[in-house]
């Protein structure tokens, strides 16, 4: 039976969260895109360093969230937890511009996915609790289409504003402080937590068996293939540097992460409308070979437009992925254990990161970069394997109930 148009209508709630998360890409991503090659060039650090930088800064953000998720379904409240993140991390963009040595930028990037963590598990099951679960696909596609808007707008304006300074890295890193005090009013002032059912419950250490043994078979299924696809995902730095290797200008580097986000913007909405009317592992599927294709590209071919295509791909598998599997967390945990949920998938998610991070550098380092994109695909073909099987032995699973 069709539902009727006015419960189709996504909630507010859902857009504020949406906007808060533009907001503090456009800050987060206006650094990141210039923070690659600004630790290589002007602070010396080496392509090995750098994987473990990245992979250190998203791995610490994993695992904080884990307690952070966990805490928010204890207390049965969330949005305090999630200003807390964001607010952290409006603290601490400044110290970017501020840092006068490599180990302060470490510091910041550092503190600053602390930040990330802190937020990332009670905002997913914030969202989570405010979705109708008949829009669930399209609640969770709208906050990542509006999340890779920031992500896209945050490099454009990291090139407009390094043209206008005058590649001035430090004075585009003080412009990138304002959206990230913005985000953090919205979130204080504008988003409005819903009523939870759930009792408060008596705080427990989060990988308590007991808590864990709740989370049932599918559940673990999604954080399997999950963990093994994260290893094929290393930081988006190594598709900057590629770009720089085959001359890309320094002024236009945030252009990689320009289209990467405009092509993922675009496919997140529209196949999270879709997940919510066909199996949301079939469109996985979809997306886990775009990444193979993306790594085969990279591998094997050269010049910009080579690396291009390359970077279009990579986008389009974010966009098929992302909302999917934060939407497939919700579909098979229980609403007073979504925090938990969502913070041991991050967890899982995070370190395979970190080992995907160093890897990538490592080989990079000594074999150059087709060998880091090859492994990529590797991993990546290992997870489509592993989810093909789940899909033929678990049909429901993805299924919108």
């Amino acid at each position: 039976m069709e539902e009727p148009a006015a419960k189709k209508t996504i909630p507010s709630g859902i857009w504020a969260l949406g906007f808060v998360s533009l907001l503090m890409d456009i800050s987060s991503e206006m650094i990141h895109a210039l923070l690659p090659v600004y630790l290589v060039t002007v602070m010396g650090a080496s392509m090995e360093m750098l994987g473990t930088i990245e992979g250190i800064a998203e791995a610490t953000a994993s695992i904080v969230k884990i307690f952070s998720g966990a805490l928010s379904d204890w207390l049965g409240k969330r949005k305090l937890i999630v200003a807390t993140g964001y607010g952290l991390a409006a603290l601490t963009k400044p110290l970017f511009p501020l840092a006068s040595s490599l180990g302060w930028v470490v510091a910041a990037r550092f503190i600053d996915r602390v930040g990330k963590g802190i937020r990332g598990a009670p905002r997913d099951a914030l969202l989570a609790d405010l979705a109708p679960a008949h829009i669930r696909g399209a609640a969770f596609g709208l906050r990542k289409s509006l999340d890779l808007t920031g992500s896209f707008a945050g490099p454009l304006l990291a090139i407009f504003f390094m043209w206008l300074m005058s590649n001035h890295f430090r004075a585009v890193f003080w412009v990138a402080v304002i959206p990230a005090f913005l985000s953090f009013g919205l979130i204080m002032f504008v988003v409005r937590e819903p009523p939870h059912a759930a009792p408060l419950r008596k705080p427990r250490f989060p990988l308590n068996p007991s808590e864990l043994a709740r989370l049932q078979q599918n559940y673990w299924l999604v954080v399997s293939a999950a963990t093994v696809f994260t290893l094929a995902q290393f930081s988006t730095a190594f598709l900057i540097l590629r770009a720089k290797a085959e001359g890309l200008p320094l002024v236009l580097i945030p252009l990689v992460l320009v289209v990467m986000n405009i092509v993922s913007a675009l496919a997140a909405l529209p196949v999270g409308i879709l997940s919510d009317r066909v199996n949301r592992l079939t469109l996985l599927i979809f997306g886990f070979a775009m990444l193979i294709a993306a790594d085969l590209v990279l591998a094997f071919t050269g010049g910009l437009g080579g690396v291009g295509l390359g970077i279009v791909l990579w986008g389009l598998h974010l966009g098929f992925t992302e909302g999917l599997l934060d939407t497939l967390v919700a579909d098979t945990a229980a609403p007073d254990l979504r925090g938990t949920a969502y913070g041991v998938f991050n967890l899982a998610s995070g370190l395979a990161l970190l080992a995907a991070s160093v890897m990538a550098g490592a080989l990079w380092q000594l074999l150059g970069p087709q060998a880091t994109f090859l492994a990529g695909a590797l991993f990546t073909l290992l997870a489509l394997l592993g989810l093909i099987g789940i899909r033929l032995r678990i049909p429901g699973l993805g299924m919108l109930r």
